[in-house]
């Protein structure tokens, strides 16, 4: 049997993973800026991951929601208290894709509505109600397409405006957006969401899959914008490579039993590591590391000559350059030993480090970078 072909991809195969590098098949050792989609949080194989693991993996592994699971509940306390949303509850499931289904789902019984505003070049995974509110035609099939969602320019406060009324069930936005290539909704634009939502009863969700635990600067990078949202869903680096996400559902929604269900969602070993992860977050400072570190790149890369442009918060940056992206990410790989991420932006590069990346490590990349830009 053959593989169904995902992505295309590099030539090579990382077999050990140590912080911000990895280690391929035959012993060469790669600086890591891209942690595998923003999924490496805290870098890899950190010893206090790997001890909660295993730790865990020699108790239990898993049982289904049909139990008592402690552990669930003390992940949900704990990122209730790093996040600033201890009032709210947590649904646990497995990937990003499934945390938004769930959230639409959430708003559409909530507001016995069905119609969902989202925005130009927003990525949301590609499952049903996911890959419709994803701006891609290309990999939507017939089956996904409802018709409910209405899909509008990022940071336009006047098209927002015009087109809110009381039969929105939502509004869908990404605290960054990722995929696209690092595009940043405004302040005065959230706000305005937000408000709008209030205003006609609608619930505002923020997509934190790939903006949120720490990668910006703040635990969600809506936070910059101090506005608080109905719903949240989180889900890449909160399991540093284990698969886990999740549903912030606030306050004024009142979930019943059976709204959600999941089998392998929450699992003792997907709890142990959203657990480990919070934990190092907390213990090592990442998330100021994050803010510090970002402001130190973001400076030092808008200062090289021959960059279209430089954006992003934190550890979350997106590089214009005048050349295709895959010829200068080539390039750092193969002369560098630096993995960097990709957009749909074919000219847009991605940096996504650990958010334990050190100022060495960064400086070693803007020298490589403006050599290869050269």
């Amino acid at each position: 049997m053959n593989l169904f072909e995902v992505y295309p991809r590099l030539a090579i195969e990382p077999s050990k993973g140590d912080g911000c590098y990895v280690v391929d098949s035959k012993g060469d050792r790669y600086l890591d800026l891209y942690g595998g989609h923003a999924v490496i949080s805290i870098g890899h194989n950190h010893p206090h991951y790997v001890e909660r693991l295993h730790s865990q993996l020699n108790q239990i592994a898993f049982y289904s929601n049909s139990v008592e699971m402690s552990i669930q509940r003390e992940l949900a306390f704990k990122l209730g208290e790093l996040s600033g949303y201890p009032e709210y509850s947590f649904f646990l499931c497995n990937s990003g894709a499934e945390a938004v289904e769930n959230a639409l789902k959430v708003a559409a019984f909530h507001t016995e509505r069905k119609k969902i505003i989202v925005f130009n070049k927003g990525f949301h995974g590609r499952t049903s109600l996911a890959i419709e509110a994803t701006d891609n035609a290309k990999i939507q099939a017939p089956v996904n397409y409802t018709g409910n969602f209405l899909r509008l320019p990022l940071n336009d406060e006047t098209q927002l405006d015009d087109h809110m009324d009381d039969s929105i069930a939502a509004v869908l936005v990404e605290g960054v957006q990722g995929i696209s290539g690092v595009h940043i909704p405004t302040d005065s634009f959230l706000k305005k969401a937000e408000a709008l939502c209030r205003k006609y009863g609608a619930a505002f969700i923020v997509d934190e899959i790939q903006s949120g635990y720490g990668r910006t600067g703040k635990f969600f990078a809506h936070q910059h914008a101090e506005v608080v949202p109905d719903i949240i869903t989180v889900a890449k680096g909160m399991g540093n490579g284990f698969p886990v996400s999740g549903v912030l559902v606030g306050p004024t929604i009142d979930p019943w039993m059976g709204m959600l269900g999941t089998t392998f969602g929450g699992s003792h070993l997907a709890c142990a590591a959203g657990l480990a992860v919070l934990e190092v977050m907390e213990r090592e400072d990442l998330i100021k590391n994050a803010a510090e570190k970002g402001e130190y790149l973001l400076k030092e890369l808008q200062e090289i000559d021959g960059l279209l442009a430089v954006r992003g918060k934190g550890l979350m940056v997106g590089i214009d350059l005048p050349v295709p992206a895959k010829e200068v990410r080539q390039k750092l790989l193969s002369e560098y030993h630096i993995f960097t991420g990709t957009s749909s932006n074919p000219n847009t590069m991605r940096v996504l480090p650990p958010l334990c990346i050190t100022q060495d490590d960064l400086d070693f990349f803007i020298q490589s970078l403006k050599s290869v830009v050269k």
